[in-house]
């Protein structure tokens, strides 16, 4: 058995429903088992400055795994290895700053609750010393060596009723209607909330669209009597030949933002069918509100195996979800790799045979 005793908890990158819950799972099973709690506030920023730290204990999480968001904030923008600032041509390394705090704070390991930037910075933690567990946080469901990540029932649940109720005002106008989902690098939520959401056209990263395939494809049912039709879009979806549309350039210490391809497939139907197009992006409203049922459970067990990793002082790795069991694997293999929708998944196959399109040729 390990001799971890006071264990520290942040959380990194985008909020996403469930982050409460793992917290919430890691402090109440630590506690149980007579280990004490930090909470470090804003992501790493936690480590650089002690006084944004906080003992947390059962009391302090009572009721928030149905809260959205994350009781200790986030941020997109620090990593102590690369940290923003009007030095050393705009960044300055301060990992060694972090190692020394840790050891000041008496701590003996660390849960990182976070996307892959965050489980990257984690891990290059463990290689200088600290002990380290991850747990796997995004609504893109990207990251790799996990089947699912918490917050993408959620986001996709959010998605598909957004995509109920644009039904009725497009089939009620005869309008094609586009919406933006989420989606960097990879189409899982595209996917799966237009499939439950009926759309008839789905344009993700993983298959670039030709946008003339797609609008015959809306013609053709125009033709067969439906006079209305639900085109989903990931953000990272590009047409062949093209390039992602790019809403914000990258910055110093900033990922580009993406955004505005809903808008472009919108415009280019328009011309191409002869349609009343609009487009709707559903843009923060997916990372937000109370996490789903399914959401909770997946949480709540990977932040408490995350605390079980701890105390068989297992470290360096990452909790993830392999139906039925949550297991460990290594950070090293995660880190840096994106799990995209394979061509063969088989709710693709299935997507393709009830005849929706992915602007192929």
């Amino acid at each position: 058995m390990s001799a971890v005793k006071r264990i520290a908890v942040l959380t990194g990158g985008g909020d996403a429903p469930g982050l409460n819950a793992v917290i919430r799972a890691v402090v109440k099973s630590a506690c149980n088992a007579g280990l004490e709690v930090v909470g470090l506030e804003d992501s790493f920023d936690g480590l650089l400055d002690p006084s944004r730290t906080r003992p947390l204990t059962p009391r302090d999480v009572t009721g928030i795994i149905r809260l959205g968001g994350t009781i200790l904030g986030t941020t997109n923008h620090g990593d102590p290895f690369a940290y923003p600032a009007e030095v050393a041509g705009g960044k300055v390394d301060y990992s060694d700053r972090v190692v020394e705090t840790f050891h000041q704070m008496r701590l003996d390991a660390l849960v990182a609750i976070g996307g892959d930037g965050t489980l990257g910075i984690a891990h290059r933690f463990f290689l200088k010393g600290i002990p380290v567990v991850g747990v796997p946080k995004t609504i893109d469901n990207d990251i790799f060596g996990t089947t699912t990540c918490f917050g993408f029932d959620t986001a996709v649940s959010f998605a598909a009723d957004a995509i109920d109720r644009l039904h009725t005002t497009a089939e009620a106008h005869k309008r094609v209607m586009v919406v933006e989902v989420m989606g960097r690098y990879a189409g899982w939520i595209a996917l799966h909330a237009g499939v439950a959401g009926g759309a008839d056209v789905i344009l993700m990263p993983e298959i670039p669209f030709d946008i003339d395939a797609a609008a015959a494809h809306i013609s053709h049912r125009d033709a067969l009597g439906a006079k209305f039709s639900i085109v989903v879009v990931a953000e990272g979806a590009t047409p062949l030949g093209g390039s992602r549309v790019l809403q914000e350039a990258a910055k110093a210490g900033h990922v580009e933002r993406l955004g505005g391809i809903g808008v472009q497939v919108a415009e280019a139907l328009a011309v191409k069918t002869g349609k009343d197009t609009r487009s709707v992006v559903l843009g923060h409203l997916q990372r937000g509100g109370a996490p789903t049922a399914f959401d909770r459970v997946l949480a709540t067990r990977l932040g408490g195996k995350a605390v079980e990793l701890l105390q068989r002082g297992v470290f360096g790795k990452m909790v993830a979800n392999h139906p039925p069991d949550i297991v460990p694997v290594p950070l090293a293999d995660v880190v840096g790799r994106t799990r995209t929708v394979p061509l063969d998944y088989d709710l693709l196959t299935t997507a393709r045979a009830i005849g929706i399109s992915f602007g192929e040729r």
